[in-house]
């Protein structure tokens, strides 16, 4: 039983391992310093590609959930990792989102 829970978390290292370089391009296309507009995407394009990532992080944690509740996965670990994951992400998103209220409400109270 040991082994086998070593190995289920080797494996799930080594998938988030190999999802570290997708991650690594997001945080270029992020600090990209070129041009704005069409070519380098909106900030609304951003956020609403950010959240279908979200949403899929959480259907995605929901599968995996569903097989291992109903016996067809034996991967409790990474359904638990993939469920912890989609919380950060959304809990990172609602940060994003609450920051750029804030500096909206802020701009608003601006004098003209």
């Amino acid at each position: 039983m040991g082994t086998e829970l070593g190995q289920m978390i080797a494996a799930d290292l080594a998938q988030l391992k190999a999802s570290l370089p997708g991650l690594d391009g997001l945080v270029a296309a992020a600090n990209d310093d070129g041009p704005t507009g069409a070519a380098a995407g909106s900030f609304a394009d951003r956020m609403r590609d950010a959240l279908q990532s979200v949403n899929q992080q959480d259907h995605d944690a929901a599968e995996k959930m569903a097989a291992v509740d109903s016996g067809q996965s034996d991967d409790l670990v990474g359904a638990m990792l993939s469920s912890q994951e989609a919380g950060l992400s959304f809990s990172m998103l609602m940060q994003v989102r609450n920051k750029v209220m804030g500096a909206m409400e802020d701009l608003v109270k601006l004098p003209l």
